[in-house]
């Protein structure tokens, strides 16, 4: 088992932060958190950070909207190195990383997105899945690729949709599968049990 030194990329809330550092904590993860990068200055997930007295850093991402790209991409590399992460997880972290930070990273780049993939991914994964139809949604824990919620799935969480849901509920009861998710993914990690062949990560050991 490795102990993960972790970074966090986040825009929002912050509330997977929260389960990362709770399931530390509880000693259900074996991790360190060196470093909080956010998008936004005023995002709460910095807050999160500082409370729990780990380094919390924005970047400003300049005239890009959706990607992190340039200059900014290697001010968060440099961050993460001067921390010495070996771990990235991006939690609600709203734009596409591009190829330095995979290369910087590779097959150790995290995301998860509030859907079942390869269905709905994109933005508000929630409200797609329910204005399709589906009776069933969740959340996934992948490795990240250069496409947009492509990369090999490591685990997933299910939740029903039900009749009356709206998008605000939905997300909420895929939310509390996220906090789950995330934690156990990184421990599979942690604990060597991880191996990419293609498409596939297969989980060794089961």
């Amino acid at each position: 088992m490795e102990t993960l030194q972790l970074a966090v990329l986040g825009s929002g809330n912050g509330s997977n932060l929260q389960a990362i550092l709770d399931g530390i904590a509880a000693r259900a993860l074996s991790a360190k958190v060196v470093c909080v990068i956010s998008d936004v200055a005023n995002a709460y997930i910095l807050d999160r950070a500082r409370k729990a007295e780990v380094p919390a850093f924005h970047v400003d991402c300049g005239p890009s909207k959706s990607k992190l790209e340039g200059e900014a991409e290697q001010r968060v590399i440099s961050i993460l190195r001067e921390h010495g992460a070996d771990t990235v997880a991006l939690a609600g972290f709203m734009r596409i990383v591009k190829q330095d930070l995979l290369r910087a990273y590779p097959e150790r780049v995290l995301n998860i997105h509030p859907s079942l993939l390869p269905s709905f991914p994109g933005l508000r994964a929630w409200e797609q899945a329910l204005n399709y139809g589906v009776r069933h949604s969740g959340c996934t824990v992948h490795f990240v690729d250069e496409g947009t919620d492509t990369g090999p799935i490591i685990l997933q969480r299910t939740v029903l949709v039900h009749d009356r849901d709206t998008p605000e509920s939905l997300h909420k009861r895929i939310q509390s599968q996220e906090r789950i998710a995330y934690v156990e993914a990184l421990r599979l990690l942690a604990n060597g049990r991880l191996r990419i062949e293609g498409r596939r990560v297969l989980r060794l050991n089961d």
